[in-house]
């Protein structure tokens, strides 16, 4: 059984590691131009993560309306706002409410 002190160092070592992680790519790119494959990943990514969503937001749909109205009230959702204003994140967001919203509507 740990104590809280040690649950704690645990905690704070776990953090700093991940902290690390989510810096180190910025670190040590800095000072470089862009590169071929930072800028490819840069206009590829978005697109990859809205097909990662798209999938797992299909994989439970059934034939009953109380699966395929939410996902199809989101994904609706997320295209309609990212055609309006052309913002990822409230594209991502606002998609992402409405199919919970209708999810705990239907379900």
């Amino acid at each position: 059984m740990l104590t809280n002190f040690q649950l704690a160092v645990a905690v704070a070592v776990v953090a700093a590691i991940t902290y690390a992680c989510r810096i180190a790519p910025f670190a040590l790119l800095r000072g470089r131009g862009r590169m071929p494959l930072v800028s490819f990943l840069g206009d590829a990514m978005p697109l990859g993560v809205m097909i990662v969503l798209v999938a797992y937001t299909l994989d439970d749909v059934t034939m009953a309306p109380a699966t395929w109205l939410p996902a199809l009230a989101g994904i609706g959702a997320t295209a309609g706002l990212h055609l309006w204003r052309r913002a990822l994140g409230l594209s991502l967001i606002g998609g992402t409410a409405v199919y919970v919203a209708a999810s705990l509507l239907l379900g």
